[in-house]
């Protein structure tokens, strides 16, 4: 198999962060370069056609795209260390928890960052500034929240690590370029999650 990944980017960094929390190493990288647009290309786009990374192709040629179905996948192949749940019950509250994190927390810090930094300008045109640091303001809100959650239980599922905690992870660490910062907000659970997380060896490995 071959993963199509942006390492910078979070929902490559999702995958690899899975890869590395399961041990998983023989499948080889790819790296596509979105500053130089070549997720645009035709022939990327014939994998992913809405040009979006990551992507997984499979043995048989067929490509799984979108961060969530591209780990399902792995978890099927490779059940263990589980990270989306035994059963049907744990696995419904790990994917709340898990979406949570990905539309509430992710989302609105890739609106911020996509629409206020000039880095990131050449990927979103037009940007829309206001916008942005609207989305900045509902980041925080939603952070506040996963900071009460997180001084509850000691994971963002609950009593163990999962996916979740790997979309969460991956979305603090891209509000860096929001200058947001768990600790300087007060939020002091969600700043010693975070920094538990980055300890982890699946953190270490992508880095």
């Amino acid at each position: 198999m071959l993963l199509y990944t942006t390492a910078r980017a979070p929902n490559p960094r999702r995958v690899l962060m899975f890869l590395a929390e399961k041990g998983i190493h023989d499948i080889a990288l790819k790296e596509v370069d979105i500053n130089a647009q070549e997720h645009k290309s035709e022939a990327f786009r014939a994998k992913s056609p809405l040009a979006k990374v990551p992507a997984l192709e499979l043995d048989d040629g067929r490509v799984l795209t979108e961060t969530r179905a591209i780990c399902t996948y792995l978890e099927g192949l490779h059940p263990e260390p589980n990270l989306m749940g035994r059963d049907f019950e744990e696995r419904a509250f790990i994917e709340m928890a898990d979406r949570r994190a990905e539309w509430y927390l992710l989302a609105n810090i890739a609106n911020c960052v996509r629409h206020t930094h000039p880095g990131l300008a050449p990927l979103e045109q037009p940007q829309f500034p206001d916008f942005g640091h609207a989305q900045a303001r509902k980041v925080r809100e939603v952070a506040g929240w996963f900071d009460e959650v997180l001084a509850r239980q000691p994971w963002v599922a609950g009593e163990r690590f999962t996916i979740a905690d790997i979309t969460a992870f991956c979305a603090i660490e891209f509000a860096k370029l929001m200058k947001f910062k768990p600790a300087d907000e007060g939020f002091a659970a969600l700043q010693a999650w975070r920094d538990r997380v980055a300890e982890r060896p699946g953190v270490r490995h992508c880095k």
